[in-house]
């Protein structure tokens, strides 16, 4: 008994709207010897993680230049959906920019959009999976400017300037901010690395945000622990030890 495969879902991400009616009259080209369907559309990154939760697409054509949020950190976030999308980047970057795609085997289409092109690109996603958040960092010098927080099937943003700190329990990351928790499946070491303009390791499983700090205050010794300084942030009763190894920043930031 055959398989009878389902329409590849596609969605579209451009901030730029005669751009993204090009490629859904591309797609309709492309739909006379593919079978697919267009299942969305958005103009921007937040918008595209707020459809595509709700929505299943197979393939996302994002551009990589648009406001609020670039394309590589949308494909970041999309990653953290149970099901991820296989992303194809539209661009028109230089050759040193295209190079670096092709170097890690990244699919992308230049603009001007060619049919030819994109029915290539279609016909290779089917079988593709989706690129590894560790690739698409190593594109791009910026850090992220949201963590995506998986919940309830949704994806939720917490931007990167309200986190407080990130602390490591077991295989998950705490991500504090004033008023909420969330738990994370990241690299703190990872963590630490992107975010080094904002964050400071204390201790070897927390980093805390420099310009979060308040003060510091000694803690004695106890039955169960030893004298040690302890971190405290703005707005937070809670207090964060410091390792002996890290104590310097107690002088620094003082």
């Amino acid at each position: 008994m055959s398989v009878v495969e389902l329409p590849l879902a596609v969605f579209i991400v451009d901030d730029e709207q005669p751009a993204r009616n090009r490629i859904k009259d591309l797609l309709t080209d492309c739909a006379e010897q593919l079978a697919l369907t267009v299942v969305g559309e958005a103009s921007n990154g937040i918008e595209a993680l707020d459809k595509l939760s709700e929505v299943h697409a197979d393939v996302v054509l994002v551009d990589i230049r648009m406001p609020q949020m670039d394309g590589i950190e949308l494909a970041q976030h999309l990653n953290k959906l149970h099901k991820p999308p296989v992303v194809v980047f539209t661009t028109a970057y230089d050759n040193y920019a295209v190079k670096a795609f092709e170097e890690r085997a990244i699919d992308y289409l230049l603009k001007p959009i060619r049919l030819g092109r994109l029915f290539e690109a279609l016909t290779r996603a089917r079988a593709a999976v989706p690129v590894r958040s560790e690739v698409l960092q190593e594109l791009t010098p910026e850090p992220r400017k949201n963590l995506a927080i998986h919940e309830r099937g949704k994806i939720v943003l917490v931007p990167i300037e309200q986190v407080l700190y990130l602390r490591a329990e077991l295989k998950y990351i705490t991500v504090r901010t004033l008023t909420h928790e969330y738990l994370i499946e990241e690299s703190l070491i990872s963590l630490e690395k992107e975010f080094a303009t904002r964050f400071i390791r204390i201790h070897r499983n927390c980093l805390i945000a420099k310009d979060e700090i308040v003060g510091f205050e000694k803690i004695p010794e106890t039955d169960d622990s030893e004298a040690h300084w302890a971190a405290k942030l703005k707005g937070l009763d809670e207090l964060l030890p410091i390792s002996r190894r890290q104590q310097f920043i107690v002088k620094e930031f003082s």
